[in-house]
């Protein structure tokens, strides 16, 4: 497998996942800067984080979005990844998405979650995620199946999409903007394994449909003007 070279900050949005860490961190590719974004952990995750030569970025609002988005800020590397930390996913992988965006192949590339292991993706967790793909569908065109967290795109881009979501709807926004300035996604099979703790987004029924609440006001939003060249 050709090595990938270009310079690659990994964005991983942490609320007291020192469990999970040590897994996380031990495979991220050689030569791209993890970036852990502590969002108000209690369980000293930050401090592990350190010491595993993670870079820690203290964001204390809190948020999904608001997470993930301190991390796009702090990031310099031309192509910019996010992966979330519990250890359902593998950030080992993202090589080959950032293979396709270096290569001009695609503008954003998205992880479809493929579950492997019992629990690993709870029914209420799909049912919303289903719900969400097709009404994305009907806003933006896009035929995705998943709207999951793990994915990468070049910095400079993304910061021209002028997210403003901090809650649950930030992964969705980055998708529906993107899409509206004429961007290439591509949605690539990922294993989904079952996560280490109790997730803070979709854990419940009720976590779920909060963060269908947040996204549906993201899609309610008015289309943008697409930009020339998309994110080229």
């Amino acid at each position: 497998m050709r090595r990938v070279t270009v310079d690659v900050d990994v964005v991983l949005p942490c609320l007291n996942e020192a469990e999970a860490l040590p897994w996380v961190l031990a495979r991220i590719p050689a030569g791209w800067r993890p970036l852990v974004v502590d969002n108000g952990s209690t369980d000293g995750s930050g401090d592990l984080a350190r010491s595993l030569g993670a870079t820690v970025v203290e964001e204390e609002r809190r948020g999904f979005g608001a997470a993930c988005h301190a991390g796009l800020l702090a990031a310099e590397a031309d192509v910019v990844c996010f992966c979330d930390c519990d250890a359902s996913l593998d950030p080992g992988l993202l090589t080959g998405f950032v293979r396709a965006v270096s290569d001009g192949e695609a503008d954003l590339v998205l992880g479809r979650r493929r579950p492997r292991g019992r629990g690993a993706w709870p029914v209420h967790a799909r049912a919303g995620n289903l719900a969400l793909s097709r009404m994305l569908r009907r806003r933006t065109g896009l035929r995705l199946r998943d709207l999951g967290p793990m994915r990468a795109a070049r910095r400079e881009a993304l910061l021209g999409l002028d997210l403003t979501d901090r809650r649950s709807g930030y992964p969705l926004q980055m998708v529906v903007r993107a899409a509206d300035a004429g961007w290439r996604v591509r949605e690539v099979d990922v294993p989904y394994l079952p996560r280490s703790g109790k997730s803070k987004v979709t854990g419940t029924w009720r976590g779920t449909w909060q963060a269908v609440h947040d996204m549906r006001q993201v899609l309610a939003e008015a289309p943008r003007e697409p930009a020339a060249g998309g994110a080229r």
